[in-house]
């Protein structure tokens, strides 16, 4: 059957030409997911500022407890967003254990020098040196506060020597220093440069007073490893931290890998599934409308004594060589097209420079398997039909298709529509990434009810759509009608395909334009401050006070963004978060409170959005438990519930709440709001250049800068749901190619019969408008439920938005599509007289 195989393969290519591509672009998209995955799985960062260190101990993460699930409790890890610290004792616990050298505690500043304003800086204490470990290139370490000692990567691109001097900016505050020496490693180092400060001094700097960053293990040359890194477990366990040891080093020195890694795995394995889904319909459409052409082949088999065994071995093994042809082209494209994707990722701030595609070996074999098992299983379900009937009814069965699936499948698919429809009220009972993952499974729901219960739609639209076609095409319109309902199992795939493209188009992509457009809309109208005085370095506490006292200033607020982790129905979420300070807020900011006041907000309180209350179970007056951005435990009395929280973070805290627990300590903006006809921005201007990097803008370009991050942060959802669109959309093209060529017999037989070439270009054009309507009609439908139903449930809009551009895009687009899909293939079969066409093999 091999050889038959290959042989068939050799001598009918155009006719495998279809399900190839559908293959090789199935397996080249799925090896860009699968690849991404395994790159994060592989990713750890760079342990070179911690590689003298046998163990780190760091809290770079927070697990929560959540539901008890039959007697076992579901434990939740999430990545905190602003990097923890440990108590200052753990360094001294860590340091009397046996074997252990040394315990340095290291202290990460966030400082911009005015010499390289644009490389990436952190300050540590000198001690933590030892940890790289550093050495001494020229000079000597700092001895007092006024001095600093550069590494290399700083020196190099600036001068900065022995002797030099350089302005550092720290906590908001630009000072001058003397460069007293520059040290270096024996390795190659990357990430962030560093500069030190004597300990003293970094101790005072530091926004987390009698805390470090980490600490580091240095050991003794005899010491037992195995009891001392137990023994560093356990104290590490006592602090709420963990001990990292070897490349996980990586990850205690810059927790941006682990968000990094986070981000790949995620977002890999999110959009693998989906497209794992898509890829499904489409290998499963294309094989089986592949093995339905070639009916009349097989049942000649089945005549001249191919057992039905033989026959399936012979479709399994045509479909297994396709399928290692497939792998041989998509592996390579999939890795081509994950490199794409990195840089682009990496240029636009998602990833770290440092992230690497790594392996391929794993997700080749797996997305080849995957595809494989597909295709294999879809050629059987396929085939099961012909090889099990007698060989004189399988040529009867070749020229007439039945009309309609069994009892199984029409049952199946009611239930596939009626589990969508139970889907939309999970979703509109949920929120955030809950309901996208339920809006998403009745998205595919919809898609898979519409596939399975296809041919009983082609049939009933083909009787409403018959006096149609045939008042508009005639004569043509009326065989159209008649091809419809002959042919309604046969066209299970095209509408399947166009269904898919058109539903998961205007679902994802509009959704994403929806959260973009409420999050700008929120931000811009929830603005009432003309001015904001903002600086890239940060800005103290202080400069909101300074703001209130320039002449002309009604309000000032100061408004520090953060993060925090927070319960959820099934798991825990970070949800963005702002702290301000309430003097004067109602004068600078309308969060349009729906109960409670933002006067009442203190140490100990917060505000939280409508959305975000509903899904944790909160009221007003309620104690609410969540997790700082640091992973400090807090229960705060809820004292106002308010509605926009897409501009604004779902969670508004007073600054103090947040004092020692963000990464600077700084605010980000001072929001001011002026009296009426009173010129005070030449005043905030003046204010704005007491601080480094200080300046005075407008709101409104507040809210153009604040879509332009919106616009990046939903690029990678567009970008991902453009490439599987894509493939859906390939998919159709390849479906509607193949169905409209695999009619080479019948359109030559019905010119025999006397109908003309412009007669039979007609037919197919009535036909092909109709089941266009109904795709785009059925998809349009699923779309808008889908859509309608999710932006419910997260942005509380009743009526989605969608640009009447976007619609009509997709519309035209899709009409475009099908049209030329079929037109140009028909056109090709009718330039050939219509014996010659009699005479072509399916």
């Amino acid at each position: 059957m091999l050889r038959l195989a290959a042989q068939t393969l050799r001598h009918r290519t155009g006719g495998f030409l279809a399900t190839f591509v559908a293959l090789a672009a199935g397996v080249a998209v799925l090896m860009t997911c699968a690849l991404l995955v395994e790159s994060g799985w592989r990713h750890q960062g760079d342990p070179h500022r911690y590689g003298a260190a046998f163990a780190v101990v760091a809290d770079r993460d927070l697990t929560v407890d959540g539901p008890t699930v039959l007697g076992e409790t579901e434990r939740t890890t999430v990545l905190l967003p602003e990097r923890g610290s440990v108590p200052g004792n753990v360094a001294g616990d860590l340091a009397d254990v046996p074997g252990v050298d040394r315990a340095v505690g290291d202290r990460r500043l966030v400082v911009t020098t005015t010499a390289a304003p644009g490389l990436p800086t952190t300050g540590h204490g000198w001690s933590s040196t030892a940890l790289a470990p550093y050495r001494l290139v020229s000079g000597r370490p700092p001895r007092s506060d006024g001095e600093i000692a550069v590494d290399a990567r700083l020196a190099g691109p600036t001068r900065l020597g022995p002797g030099a001097t350089t302005e550092v900016v720290t906590g908001g505050v630009s000072r001058t220093y003397e460069v007293s020496g520059v040290v270096g490693t024996d390795g190659t180092a990357s990430g962030r440069a560093a500069l030190f400060f004597t300990d003293a001094h970094a101790a005072a700097l530091d926004p987390h007073p009698g805390r470090y960053d980490a600490v580091g293990v240095l050991t003794a040359p005899d010491a037992d490893r195995d009891a001392l890194l137990a023994e560093v477990r356990r104290i590490a366990d006592a602090a709420d931290a963990t001990a990292y040891t070897g490349d996980d080093r990586g990850i205690a020195a810059e927790p941006e890998s682990a968000a990094a890694r986070s981000l790949a795995l995620g977002a890999g394995a999110a959009f693998a599934g989906y497209a794992a889904a898509i890829v499904g319909f489409v290998v499963a459409g294309t094989v089986g409308l592949s093995v339905r052409h070639r009916r009349r082949d097989l049942a000649l088999l089945r005549a001249v004594a191919a057992t039905p065994g033989q026959v399936r071995s012979m479709l399994l093994a045509e479909v297994g060589l396709l399928g290692l042809l497939a792998g041989a082209v998509g592996v390579p494209a999939g890795l081509l097209a994950t490199r794409q994707v990195r840089d682009a990722l990496v240029s636009r701030g998602f990833l770290p420079d440092d992230f690497t595609v790594q392996g391929g070996v794993l997700s080749a074999a797996a997305v080849v398997v995957t595809v494989a098992v597909v295709a294999l299983l879809s050629a059987w379900i396929a085939a099961l039909r012909v090889t099990r009937i007698r060989p004189t009814e399988a040529l009867g069965e070749a020229a007439v298709e039945p009309a309609t699936g069994g009892r199984a499948r029409l049952v199946c698919g009611l239930a596939c529509v009626a589990g969508a429809f139970s889907l939309t009220v999970l979703t509109g009972a949920t929120d955030g990434q809950t309901a996208l993952g339920a809006a998403m499974g009745m998205l595919y729901l919809f898609v898979l009810g519409v596939a399975l219960l296809a041919p009983w739609i082609n049939q009933g639209a083909a009787r409403l759509l018959g006096p149609v076609l045939r008042t508009v095409w005639g004569d043509s319109g009326y065989l159209a009608a008649a091809n419809l309902r002959a042919n309604a199992r046969g066209a299970v795939a095209v509408l399947t395909a166009l269904v898919l493209s058109v539903g998961l188009g205007g679902t994802v992509w509009f959704l994403q334009d929806n959260l973009e457009r409420q999050t700008v809309a929120q931000s811009r109208e929830g603005v009432l401050a003309q001015y904001a005085l903002t600086s890239g370095t940060g800005l103290p506490a202080s400069a909101a006070a300074e703001a209130r006292r320039v002449p002309g200033v009604a309000a000032a607020t100061g408004v520090r963004r953060t993060s925090v982790v927070v319960p959820d129905r099934l798991e825990p979420q970070t949800v963005p978060a702002q702290g301000i300070d309430p003097l004067g807020a109602d004068r600078t900011l309308d969060l349009r409170v729906r109960s409670g006041s933002l006067d009442a907000l203190r140490e100990g309180t917060v505000a939280v959005s409508t959305a975000r209350a509903d899904a944790a179970g909160w009221r007003l007056g309620d104690k609410a438990r969540l997790w700082l951005g640091d992973g400090t435990p807090v229960t705060l009395r809820v004292v106002a519930l308010y509605e926009r929280g897409w501009g604004f973070g779902d969670v508004t805290l007073h600054r103090r709440t947040l004092d020692g627990h963000t990464v600077t300590g700084l605010d980000d903006r001072v929001l001011v709001r002026t009296a009426p006809d009173f010129g005070a921005k030449g005043a905030l201007a003046e204010l704005a250049r007491r601080y480094p990097g200080g300046q005075v803008t407008d709101t409104a370009r507040l809210t153009g800068e604040l879509a332009e991050d919106v616009a990046v942060s939903g690029w990678l959802n567009k970008m991902l749901v453009t490439v599987l669109v894509g493939y859906a959309v390939l998919a159709a093209a390849n479906t509607l190619v193949m169905a409209a060529l695999a009619r080479t017999r019948e359109l030559s037989l019905l010119r025999l019969v006397g109908v003309t070439r412009g007669q039979a270009k007609r037919m197919v054009h009535a036909e092909q408008a109709g089941l266009l309507g109904v795709a785009l009609l059925i998809g349009a439908a699923i779309a808008a439920v889908t859509l309608t139903t999710i932006v419910r449930a997260v942005t509380g809009a009743t009526v989605p938005h969608v640009p009447a551009t976007g619609w009509t895009a997709l519309l035209v687009g899709t009409t475009a599509l099908a049209l030329l899909a079929t037109v140009v293939p028909v056109t090709h079969i009718l330039r050939t007289a219509p014996v010659e066409g009699m005479g072509v093999r399916e």
